[in-house]
């Protein structure tokens, strides 16, 4: 087994399928896990929050990998067409294969994995999580659409957290919905104040917070 002895940050590249996904890999020194992003619609790994929540879970000692879930090609024609941004099974399927990147890696095949998805990446991850449940430990939405797993949510057995900002009424709603076909143990975490990005001072740092206290609780440390 390979022990991280400081952090280490590179790029990767993530086979799935045909593509080859952009990411990077940040491992600090004794992390009990890695955190995955699956970032919402029009996003990217370059997400400004995701890197203000993956830099917050540094401090807080866990890995994280910030991955592209489209491809260049993929994203030019999004951009243009909104095709793939709510194609959860391509985004699930990516998640997958990820989640199974990791495990296969030395420097990661003994960590847990948790999940960090925000907006219609939130829906991706909850589904990727019940495909792998006996590798994703804990999931956290930031401001999600949970509901886009649709008939999985029943089926996911990691503990989920769903954050969403208390001015952001209408994904309120939905995340409350979901949370009612959730079968897991699970919370709402609702920050006062705060719309959809989460663009008002330290609301942002109010979901790296709770998020890392959830992954500290659920995120069990090195697998045996």
């Amino acid at each position: 087994m390979l022990m991280v002895s400081q952090t280490v940050s590179r790029t990767a590249k993530v086979p799935s399928g045909d593509a080859s996904l952009d990411g990077d890999l940040t491992l600090p020194a004794g992390a009990p896990g890695v955190i995955l992003f699956a970032h919402g619609s029009g996003s990217s790994r370059l997400s400004p929050r995701n890197r203000a929540v993956a830099a917050g879970l540094h401090r807080a000692g866990f890995g994280t990998l910030l991955l592209d879930l489209l491809t260049e090609d993929e994203e030019r024609e999004d951009a243009a067409t909104a095709r793939h941004r709510f194609d959860i099974a391509l985004l699930t399927r990516r998640l997958t294969d990820a989640v199974d990147w990791l495990e296969r890696r030395p420097d990661t095949a003994a960590l847990s994995v948790g999940l960090f998805g925000a907006s219609t990446g939130a829906g991706a991850a909850l589904a990727a999580a019940a495909e792998r449940p006996n590798r994703v430990s804990a999931v956290v939405s930031r401001g999600g659409r949970p509901d886009l797993a649709g008939d999985v949510l029943p089926l996911v057995t990691a503990p989920v957290l769903l954050v969403v900002g208390g001015g952001d009424a209408a994904v309120l709603d939905l995340n409350r919905e979901a949370a009612e076909e959730l079968s897991a143990p699970h919370r709402i975490h609702v920050v006062p104040g705060a719309t959809h990005l989460f663009p008002e001072p330290g609301a942002l740092a109010q979901v790296t917070e709770a998020a890392a206290g959830w992954f500290r609780d659920h995120v069990p440390g090195r697998l045996p």
